[in-house]
């Protein structure tokens, strides 16, 4: 039979935004597939080059705009680093919350959306968006903003948490709790799920490391590999942070990673607001910003939902002379050149939803 090449995206509903895949196919079988990226690129590492330190957090958070305080936190963290600004300690508890959040509402997101990729299930998309608003009223709560928070400031933030947050944050995370458990029984129950997601884009250990994948696609695959624990920062050593992992390496395997990762992020809430000390949170106003030492080179790396986050940053004065970025989703999205070869087309969209890739974090 002659091959045939077909072509998806960059509109097509399951890819998520602006990506094109390019299948040669055997009859229905996936022989290749040629991702084609670059149509949402905005030049965020020379923008940056062109403004000052603390213009540049805002347009950061639109690098994944379904987990921005992360990247709002990476940035302002390289800055902090280039000019030698210790965080405060409450700071660096509500950073932790915040973050947190933040991962239980991007894992809620893609676990509605995946599931909803492969046809099945669909009940369960509308829970995770319920479920994920609650969350983002807390985030909101906390910041001030709803979908994009530009809550960071060097050595604190902009807004420290509103008296009582702690206990409505209780109320919300024993929710949780109860509801990721539901989701496994529910979801796990499914033959269908089951069958479309076990021993499916299976990718081994060593395809992981050699591939240079991270977050839970790297874990998936039995790489015990998470920078908060192999690299600690703030106070994640103090809550005794555990990281996810396991070793099939197919859909499931990264699925159940994201499942345990809610589960983990939920008890590093609670214990975060537990152990949080009193005193001040807030940082610097950024008018009271100085220049940073000239021609000085830092790197700061990150766990963020969608795996590890890298900015390298070379400082001239009031702004970066150079900025570079090891976004996740980049690195991840060109596993899809080789885990949905020798599948049906079919598979290829849980296959996808597996990797969890945000394009506005590839093109950047």
């Amino acid at each position: 039979m002659a091959l045939t090449k077909i072509n998806i995206g960059p509109v097509h509903p399951s890819t998520h935004g602006v990506l094109r895949l390019v299948a040669t196919l055997d009859g229905d079988t996936v022989k290749e597939i040629e991702p084609h990226i670059g149509f949402l690129h905005r030049g965020v590492e020379k923008l940056v080059e062109t403004r000052m330190y603390m213009q540049s957090p805002s347009y950061m958070e639109k690098i994944d705009y379904v987990a921005p305080l992360s990247y709002d936190e990476l940035y302002v963290a390289t800055v902090e680093a280039a000019l030698g600004i210790p965080v405060k300690e409450r700071a660096q508890y509500v950073r932790v919350v915040q973050l947190e959040l933040q991962r239980i509402a991007s894992h809620l997101l893609w676990l509605g959306t995946a599931i909803n990729d492969i046809g099945q299930l669909f009940s369960v998309f509308m829970w995770c968006f319920k479920d994920r608003d609650i969350v983002l009223k807390l985030l909101e709560e906390a910041t001030g903003g709803r979908m994009f928070y530009v809550n960071m400031r060097l050595g604190g933030l902009n807004r420290d948490l509103m008296p009582g947050f702690a206990d409505r944050t209780y109320k919300v995370l024993d929710y949780l709790k109860n509801r990721v458990g539901e989701y496994e029984e529910y979801i796990e129950s499914n033959p269908i799920f089951m069958e479309r997601m076990k021993k499916l884009g299976v990718m081994s250990r060593e395809e992981a490391i050699n591939m240079g994948v991270t977050g839970p696609v790297l874990r998936g695959s039995g790489v015990d590999f998470d920078i908060r624990s192999a690299y600690p920062y703030y106070v994640y050593e103090k809550l005794h942070f555990r990281s996810q992992f396991e070793t099939a390496g197919d859909c499931f395997a990264r699925y159940k990673v994201r499942i345990n990762e809610i589960k983990e992020s939920i008890r590093l809430v609670g214990e975060a607001l537990k152990k949080m000390p009193e005193g001040d949170a807030l940082g610097m106003p950024i008018k009271l910003i100085g220049p940073a030492p000239k021609e000085k080179e830092v790197t700061v790396k990150r766990e963020l939902p969608r795996g590890e986050g890298m900015m390298y940053m070379v400082t001239d004065g009031q702004r970066p002379y150079r900025l570079s970025i090891r976004a996740p989703s980049f690195i991840n999205t060109a596993t899809l050149q080789h885990l949905p070869n020798g599948h049906r087309l079919q598979d290829l969209f849980p296959i996808l939803a597996s990797i969890d890739t945000v394009m506005a974090d590839v093109d950047r």
